[in-house]
């Protein structure tokens, strides 16, 4: 398990394991996903799921470690994780243009995925890269490759589905035997893209209830579609990212990221919460908001996503299957190198990994600057209070 210093300056703020634990209770269903989220992350990082005691062999200072949950829906587990995420996607990468592409819906059709989230969700998925992939061959006549991302909120904690695109600008002919580029500053036209996204959501969604794989009555679905029917479906394009390093700042922004992070949450008190948030309605201003502590928490376990289900998902040249076959080919006519193979030695330790990620290291005892940390003891799993076991505390 990944761990974490318990004493820094961070566990005395208001964090969202705390306000989920304290005001879980107060909702008026929760469900076994959402209760497994609440679970884990009111225990992460505290004595409830154990850890161990570090010293300083040099200073002696001595402090304890406990152990994180591991959900993909905590603001304390992901940054290792999607580091070593990004860092395996940056073999994929060509020397291309790279577009971003964000796939938005009218919130009537909100209902088919609060009640029918795996099902909903793969169908936006499916929908979003299938817009892109057809509109580029019709377009350009060539098979773009596409890293597809579920948000599914807005900076209030609202439900807002939306997919964000990372695009390669053009790819490979049909026939396979030429690379053909976008303009360097121009990928797809958003008119088109959100025309042709409109009529395959909504045609995936008839289907999906004509068949019966909704729990969605079809009378009700079929009056959510008229409705959604007579919206604009809005797709933004962003512009393009200049260069390899920029798209992969974009994923460490993007990827594994969740509904708010803990350095959001400004103040939790009286029973209310007040978190920070960008207002995109006036040009991204910083803006604070106070909600009833109980409210606050319904809102994020909103996005909670079941079990198993893939957020990030590849398409086009970089589907599953082929993606191999048709980034080689891909290189061999931009006439780039294929990167060197992984090392195949024995599997990075977390520490190790942090240490080249990130440039500190882990183990390196922050009062002293010189000194290693060492497990001296463990940290039994307690709701309480942690308890050591021997040997002795004493430097």
């Amino acid at each position: 398990m990944a761990h974490c210093e318990a004493g820094s300056p961070r566990a005395e703020r208001p964090e969202l394991g705390q306000i989920l634990r304290q005001h879980a209770r107060e909702l008026t269903y929760l469900g076994n996903e959402e209760a497994r989220v609440v679970s884990a992350l009111s225990a992460c990082r505290t004595a409830a799921l154990g850890g161990h005691w570090q010293r300083c062999d040099h200073c002696g200072r001595e402090n304890p470690v406990y152990n994180s949950c591991r959900n993909r829906h905590c603001p304390k587990c992901q940054s290792l994780d999607q580091a070593l995420w990004v860092e395996a996607q940056a073999r994929d990468l060509l020397p291309v243009a790279y577009f971003h592409e964000v796939f938005t819906l009218p919130h009537c059709l909100n209902p088919f995925f609060l009640r029918d989230q795996s099902a909903a969700y793969a169908l936006l998925f499916e929908a979003a890269a299938r817009t892109l992939i057809d509109v580029c061959r019709s377009n350009l006549g060539a098979t773009p490759g596409l890293i597809a991302q579920l948000h599914t909120w807005n900076q209030q904690l609202e439900h807002h589905p939306h997919i964000h695109c990372i695009a390669t600008g053009g790819g490979l002919s049909l026939d396979g035997q030429r690379w053909i580029s976008s303009r360097p500053t121009f990928f797809l036209p958003v008119r088109k893209l959100s025309k042709v996204f409109r009529g395959k959501l909504l045609q995936a969604f008839e289907l999906a209830l004509k068949e019966g794989r909704l729990r969605t009555s079809e009378a009700t679905g079929r009056l959510l579609l008229r409705r959604a029917a007579a919206q604009d479906f809005v797709v933004y394009s962003k512009p393009p990212m200049a260069g390899p390093e920029q798209v992969l700042r974009y994923l460490g922004r993007y990827t594994h990221r969740i509904a708010i992070g803990n350095e959001r949450i400004v103040a939790h008190e009286k029973g209310e919460v007040t978190f920070s948030y960008k207002d995109r309605e006036h040009g991204g201003a910083r803006k604070t908001k106070t909600l009833p502590a109980a409210e606050f928490t319904r809102r994020f376990l909103l996005h909670v996503v079941p079990s198993g289900f893939v957020r990030v998902r590849h398409f086009g040249l970089l589907a599953n299957g082929v993606k191999a076959r048709r980034l080689v080919r891909a290189r061999s006519l931009l006439g780039t190198p294929a990167p060197p193979e992984p090392s195949q030695a024995k599997r990075e330790s977390w520490q190790d990994s942090f240490r080249r990620l990130v440039g500190k290291d882990p183990l390196l005892c922050p009062a002293c600057g010189v000194g290693r940390l060492v497990v001296v003891a463990d940290i039994h799993s307690s709701p309480l209070s942690p308890t050591m076991s021997s040997p002795s505390r004493s430097p």
